[in-house]
């Protein structure tokens, strides 16, 4: 519990400073101690590298309250040398381990608070896609449907403005799960077929499995419902 708090800390304290640190970019001495900047960024940056790699090994491990804590650091040491991309990286990570954590409102609230303005700041289309397909699954885990079909949307469009194949495909099938939810079986099943020809279109097949059991969940939704009248 101590250690969650202080990966809170860290993350939003190094949030506050991200401000400041974008702010002073553009205004720092050109003279005076450059050197030694630059030596502490390099050691700032190896260890938030260390952070993050040590990091992803716990989350393989499924030690995802260490594997937090950890991403934590990273991203507090990231933001120490203001690389906002790798904070980004580590920001995401900490949302999912609370999400795999089933902490699913500090998951929200990580990706709404910190990682979307980061991103916007960036000017990072890619950053904001991603994001909003988290968005996505939070949201459905915490049975807010019109929110998570909202940011689900979101990451379709940016998705064919970037012309990102896969995560077009997660958006429409996040979708489809949201209609599942809300028991529009008809309109998940349009979706759900739209979402096959697609990825058969552009031949990708690593969604075959969930469209498979996508399908399976409204036949045996529908049979049900029928079979009840």
């Amino acid at each position: 519990m101590i250690k969650n708090v202080l990966a809170f800390v860290s993350l939003f304290a190094s949030f506050q400073l991200q401000a400041q640190n974008i702010d002073k970019a553009d205004n720092q001495e050109p003279n005076g101690g450059n050197a030694i900047t630059i030596s502490i960024s390099k050691f700032d940056l190896v260890n938030g590298n260390s952070f993050f790699e040590e990091a992803e090994d716990l989350e393989k491990k499924g030690d995802f309250n260490e594997a937090l804590t950890l991403f934590g650091k990273a991203a507090f040491e990231y933001n120490a040398v203001k690389n906002f991309n790798l904070y980004g990286q580590a920001i995401i990570k900490m949302s999912n381990m609370h999400y795999m954590l089933g902490r699913f409102t500090d998951a929200e609230q990580i990706l709404l608070n910190v990682a979307l303005k980061n991103y916007s700041k960036l000017g990072s289309k890619s950053g904001l896609m991603n994001t909003y397909g988290l968005l996505g699954k939070v949201y459905l885990a915490n049975n807010k449907s019109t929110q998570s079909m909202w940011f689900y949307t979101q990451q379709g469009m940016l998705a064919k403005q970037l012309k990102s194949n896969n995560s077009y495909l997660e958006s429409v099938l996040g979708i489809v799960q949201v209609k599942i939810k809300k028991k529009d079986f008809t309109l998940a099943l349009r979706d759900l077929k739209t979402a096959e020809w697609f990825a058969n279109s552009v031949k990708i097949t690593n969604f075959k499995g969930q469209i498979r059991d996508a399908r399976e969940i409204i036949a045996n939704k529908t049979s049900t419902k029928t079979g009840s009248k």
